[in-house]
């Protein structure tokens, strides 16, 4: 059975999993809706939390179309209960749902309707925080936290960096997707051609982490992530200009 390190380390790697999923499929925010699905009682079963979704999603594709997509994310709270966050992907612009249609087919309890802003570089990153850390309180305040500062919804808050991951269950599958997901692709290139790939590309996040090999030898590994859809677009090459031959000389050419 996996220990409590073994299983924090597994819930990073199905994170860093997840974040590269919504970034290679939610690609235009415009036609996507990210739904927040919380229990109106303090619900700690992890088997009951995926049958209840499979029974909305079913409900919701029945009434709004098949072909729509989605990515769930299941985040445990504090107090043992579960929230769902859906990212719904439609084929064209996504309608607007009033959130009343979305508590009755959710039944459960709560349904809340988050914003996508168009400013967001990096979304994979912003959205899976919701399920690594944990908001600053008096209460869970203590030395040597690791502090991130961002606004959500116009306040400033606060958060424990990656404290939600220790919530986990062990061998629990934190997330799901319909089969029409496209999956990253894995390339190995050369570090030039890396860099003439993204050289006009805006970096969104950045990290090293070091490792010691069994020699002695200490070896580091860089993650960068880029924006393609900031991509500075190339400079025009200036056109030499036009050479006119004046009449006269050319008819001298034609004469000699």
């Amino acid at each position: 059975m996996a220990n409590r390190a073994d299983n924090y380390s597994a819930v990073k790697i199905s994170i860093r999993k997840l974040r590269d999923i919504i970034n290679n499929n939610v690609t235009d925010i415009n036609k996507a809706r990210w739904i927040t699905l919380t229990y109106a009682e303090n619900m700690t079963d992890t088997e009951r939390l995926y049958k209840d979704f499979e029974k909305f999603i079913k409900r919701f594709r029945y009434k709004h179309g098949n072909s729509i997509e989605y990515i769930v994310a299941m985040e445990p709270q504090e107090r043992g209960a579960w929230h769902a966050h859906l990212i719904l992907i439609f084929p064209d612009v996504a309608p607007f749902i009033p959130n009343s249609e979305l508590r009755a087919l959710w039944g459960q309890g709560f349904v809340k309707v988050m914003q996508l802003r168009g400013n967001i570089d990096n979304l994979g990153a912003y959205l899976t925080a919701y399920l690594t850390n944990v908001e600053l309180t008096p209460e869970n305040a203590a030395a040597g936290q690791k502090i991130k500062a961002v606004e959500i919804d116009g306040k400033k808050k606060r958060f424990i960096k990656g404290e939600r991951l220790k919530m986990y269950p062990v061998g629990f599958n934190l997330y799901r997707c319909s089969k029409g997901m496209k999956m990253p692709e894995t390339e190995v290139i050369t570090e030039y051609e890396l860099q003439r790939r993204v050289k006009d590309c805006p970096i969104t996040y950045e990290n090293a982490v070091e490792l010691t090999l069994d020699d002695g030898d200490t070896l580091t590994i860089y993650y960068r992530f880029y924006n393609f859809k900031h991509q500075k677009a190339p400079k025009p090459v200036p056109m030499p200009p036009e050479i006119i031959i004046p009449p006269v000389y050319a008819q001298e050419r034609m004469n000699v």
